[in-house]
């Protein structure tokens, strides 16, 4: 009994899933679930794919995706951040 693992219950297009998860993250993982399954709906209603599979496999492409472009603005925010820092410092040098 010490090295319980707790589960919880997720709902993916119509299926209860149980899944292994640490009590302190099962909101994220409810979330998670929440987006997938909100993904797979909008996918399934377009009719332009069949099979559960490939519906997942074309969520998580789709959540992939935004997930990457995401990433890549924040990284480019950053190195435009540092990129502007980098032009200040060297204008203050100029001046001192």
């Amino acid at each position: 009994m010490g090295n319980q693992q707790n589960t919880t219950n997720v709902h993916i297009l119509d299926k209860e899933y149980m899944v292994a998860c640490p009590e302190n993250e099962r909101d994220d993982l409810h979330r998670s679930a929440a987006l997938l399954d909100s993904k797979m709906r909008a996918i399934r209603s377009s009719g332009k794919i069949l099979g559960t599979e490939r519906i997942a496999v074309m969520a998580a492409l789709n959540i992939a995706h935004e997930f990457l472009q995401q990433h890549q603005s924040q990284t480019g925010s950053n190195d435009s951040a540092i990129r502007l820092a980098t032009k200040i410092d060297d204008v203050l040098q100029t001046i001192s």
